[in-house]
């Protein structure tokens, strides 16, 4: 956590940032902010880093802002690029979401075939001589109460996918979310309270109330599991219990922090150590948005 925080840096108005809106209700929340091409030599450390740069998103807040506190939004976030800037792959968000729900299925659907059904295995009736077709016994899949000719027995339906897929899959399906404005970042994910009414109308002033999800690094505060347990579309995780099936059912991915640094340490491909990655002053970033690559 300490190794994050040191990344984020507060942005007043000698640095120009005062004057743009990132309002925590907007969609440009989760716009995503690439330091421009004029990038001191000075601040880069290898040439992965000058070809993929960080990406800079501005913080969010869960709670509100008490009066004379900066807001949330003054404070700028860097994510590693190789992470949450991965080439959006369908196909392998597609093979990703149909292991994991292969291997939900219970395999349980049981019936019984003609030699498992109760009843005799006395032949019915003649071979010959009765003019009428040739049946054996009770059992037979033609008769109501036989067996069942090629039904369904329990099985195992889960399938076998590569780590690195799956891992792949994690990074496209977070890039999709910044690509898209669908992912924020908070600091803490600590909730002031169990009253479901107060957290429903917080998240309905933020526009998270449509299919959102909170992603902790740690585990999950007791006061945000009980207030969300009973609101539709709000659902709350670990970082470590994080799937790509969760990322792609939810409309909108809240992370914390620690749930930036967890996912950053498992799924990173920087050569460098998390805590010496380049952090930009908030000085280049002084030129209106307009101008920065998106």
């Amino acid at each position: 956590m300490a190794t994050l925080l040191t990344r984020i840096r507060t942005a007043t108005r000698t640095h120009g940032l005062a004057s743009r809106s990132f309002s925590a209700s907007a969609p440009s929340l989760a716009r995503m902010v690439r330091p421009p091409s004029n990038l001191p030599t000075q601040l880069i450390s290898s040439p992965s880093e000058a070809l993929n740069p960080p990406i800079y998103l501005p913080l969010s807040s869960l709670v509100s802002r008490k009066p004379g506190e900066p807001r949330a939004s003054s404070k700028v976030v860097s994510l590693d690029p190789s992470v949450f800037s991965h080439p959006i792959r369908n196909d392998i968000l597609h093979a990703a979401v149909v292991h994991y729900r292969d291997g939900l299925r219970q395999g349980s659907a049981s019936t019984k075939t003609r030699a498992e059904v109760s009843g005799s295995g006395r032949k019915l009736r003649p071979q010959k001589g009765s003019g009428r077709a040739r049946l054996g016994d009770r059992g037979s899949p033609m008769l109501r109460g036989g067996g069942r000719a090629f039904g369904p027995k329990p099985r195992d339906f889960s399938t076998k996918l590569p780590r690195k897929v799956i891992e792949m899959a994690m990074r496209v399906a977070l890039s999709s979310k910044v690509k898209s404005q669908s992912l924020c970042v908070v600091e803490t994910l600590q909730w002031p309270g169990f009253k479901t009414k107060e957290l429903a109308a917080r998240l309905a002033s933020l526009s998270w109330n449509d299919k959102v999800l909170f992603v902790c690094g740690h585990h999950v505060p007791k006061t945000l599991r009980r207030s969300s347990s009973n609101l539709q579309g709000v659902e709350t995780i670990g970082a470590e219990d994080l799937t790509v099936y969760d990322i792609v059912v939810n409309k909108r991915t809240v992370l914390d922090l620690a749930a930036v640094e967890w996912l950053e340490k498992r799924l990173g491909k920087s050569n460098l150590p998390l805590e010496a990655m380049p952090v930009i002053p908030l000085q280049i970033l002084d030129q209106p948005l307009s101008s920065v690559t998106q």
